[in-house]
């Protein structure tokens, strides 16, 4: 009987996962479009992807030294029965950016340290190709490895051989600089004789392929006259579905651990639970509406992991290790401090969802606060997808739970330093909400410590405000999934709060809550008018069907707020 393979968890070296017994996702149809797509190029897609573990497979496909292990490696594959021209050609020299910061030198030294040892390897593994003495010579550099590489691109050269320069990280070494060191020595690295900038220009003229993958376009454009030959085909359709699960993927991935007898739960409902947290990614226009919306791969096997080990789905939907890459993402963005027009941005997706902007495809570091290139960098890291169009624009929305959490966590992390709420408190207030319906407590605390940001100027006043801060603080219950601006057969309504019942089943309450604003200019009739309207509105949201569904057997409660610019007017139940 042939033995289970084992979940791929935390596995990015392909040779590992194969060695190994992994479960392994088959994509290597598309390194033939890799070939016709060009011979220099460069791809965006957000961390957790599955770029490391693409880039080891395509490094050991095109290497001509590791052309012996085809056969074990690539068994079963499609490339297996469907080579490329190109298979086993090159000398492949591989560099992960994201291991060139270790080390107690400075950043020169640690990067030339990192890549000389990297070519060391490629010497050692190469040698029988070169004349007697070449790994002696390419050591003889020591640490400098620009000299290093130049000297082994000449014996490449003179030998014919075609050398394949993969990257993976590119712009982790230089993000890392940005976010530890500031702009004024990034700069000096990616601009005029700075050394990133040098080895740049060095990879340009010495190799026959490259592929480079990274999470944003900054630094590339910062070295566009030293590296100026790539193709940027992130947003190519041809390559939409490259990186990521699709459904049919995860569907065949789970029916292959439920035919071993791994898996017992019904796959139909699993992938309705993942869906909302981990789906939805799309990363070219062409392709909307065309393919099926991509998983985050790294999510989906750190759900099945738990499936498999545990016999359940994890407790907590969001995997603890991306809270590290939402971290870095953080820092980046705060680059200097952001501004009142960024901090509007976050707020306009937060409570909406989506927004509409023009996705721009190379932009420097220094200009990164401008609106359309800060909505992009937003939509590189992941934090956006593309979910349609809009006239001559994109409509950029959050793709799933796991994404707005964050969202909502920034916010929250915002809030906390201006107005400091006891999250133990409310959580408990939440836990009556949930089980017994008594909602006011928890929403009268969030009214209080809303109407005390009013002493904070920095704060903008006005409707988007006030439905950001109730969903960053609703958002921490932990028995709802809290949807703002979710569509209605009638419209949309503000906030809805679903019962979370695969996690906690007695949850007994669920909650349309709408949110209205009245500037301090406003009068009496104005008040009256705005309240008949909203109290209309949700009980017209009250008979969609979908909301019914979604309410999952708990009893709905109809509840409209009024707020005059910070103060509470009134709070009511609508029957």
């Amino acid at each position: 009987m042939e033995e289970v393979k084992i979940l791929p968890y935390g596995i990015a070296n392909f040779e590992d996962l194969r060695s190994k017994n992994c479960y392994c996702i088959d994509k290597t149809m598309y390194f033939q479009k890799l070939e016709d797509a060009g011979s220099f190029l460069f791809l965006i897609r957000p961390r957790r992807f599955g770029k490391s573990i693409f880039l080891s497979m395509l490094k050991d496909y095109y290497d001509m030294s590791r052309q012996d292990c085809f056969d074990v490696l690539f068994k079963d594959l499609w490339i297996a029965e469907h080579p490329t021209r190109e298979k086993g050609k090159y000398q492949v020299v591989y560099f992960d950016f994201s291991q060139a910061s270790a080390g107690n030198g400075d950043l020169k030294a640690n990067f030339h340290r990192y890549c000389s040892t990297q070519l060391n390897v490629f010497a050692t593994r190469n040698a029988r190709y070169y004349d007697e003495g070449f790994c002696e010579e390419v050591k003889a550099f020591g640490t400098n490895s620009a000299a290093q590489l130049t000297y082994i691109c000449a014996q490449a050269k003179e030998k014919r051989i075609p050398l394949y320069l993969i990257i993976d990280e590119y712009d982790n070494f230089t993000n890392n600089v940005l976010n530890e060191q500031g702009q004024a020595i990034y700069h000096a690295l990616t601009h005029a004789t700075g050394f990133y900038r040098d080895v740049f220009k060095l990879y340009k003229s010495n190799f026959s392929r490259i592929l480079m993958m990274g999470v944003s376009p900054v630094t590339l454009d910062d070295l566009t006259s030293g590296f100026n030959i790539a193709l940027n085909i992130s947003t190519d359709p041809r390559f939409n579905m490259m990186l990521g699960f699709s459904e049919t993927e995860v569907r065949t991935m789970m029916q292959y651990y439920k035919d071993c007898g791994r898996l017992e739960a019904d796959i139909d409902a699993l992938i309705a639970e993942m869906k909302p947290w981990y789906n939805n990614y799309c990363f070219a226009e062409d392709s909307l509406g065309v393919d099926p919306k991509m998983f985050n791969c790294d999510m989906v096997v750190y759900y099945l992991n738990s499936l498999l080990v545990f016999g359940k789905s994890p407790k907590q939907m969001v995997d603890v290790n991306t809270r590290t890459d939402y971290t870095k993402m953080k820092k980046l963005i705060e680059l200097d401090g952001m501004g009142d027009e960024q901090r509007s941005v976050i707020r306009e997706i937060a409570a909406k969802g989506k927004i509409r902007a023009t996705l721009n495809y190379s932009f420097p570091a220094e200009r990164i606060y401008d609106e359309q290139n800060f909505i992009s960098l937003l939509y590189y890291y992941g934090m956006l997808t593309m979910t349609g169009t809009s006239g001559d624009r994109l409509e950029l929305s959050i793709p799933n739970n796991n994404v707005r959490k964050q969202y909502y966590e920034y916010l929250l992390t915002e809030f906390q330093h201006v107005v400091k709420m006891n999250l133990l408190v409310l959580g408990d207030v939440f836990y009556e909400m949930a089980y017994k319906g008594d909602w006011q407590p928890a929403l009268q605390l969030i009214a209080d410590a809303y109407r005390k940001t009013s002493s904070v100027r920095t704060l903008i006043q006005g409707e988007r405000h006030l439905q950001g801060f109730f969903t960053a603080y609703l958002s921490t219950n932990a028995y709802y999934l809290t949807a703002p601006e979710m569509e209605m057969e009638h419209g949309y309504c503000d906030l809805f709060l679903m019962p979370d019942h695969v996690r906690y089943p007695q949850t007994a309450h669920s909650y349309i809550v709408e949110l209205k604003y009245l500037s301090e200019k406003e009068g009496e009739d104005r008040a009256d008018t705005q309240w008949t309207e909203a109290v209309e509105q949700i009980r017209r949201y009250a008979q969609d069907e979908k909301l019914q569904q979604m309410c999952r057997g708990t009893k709905l409660h109809l509840l409209v707020a009024q707020f005059r610019a910070y103060e509470l007017v009134k709070m009511e139940e609508m029957k």
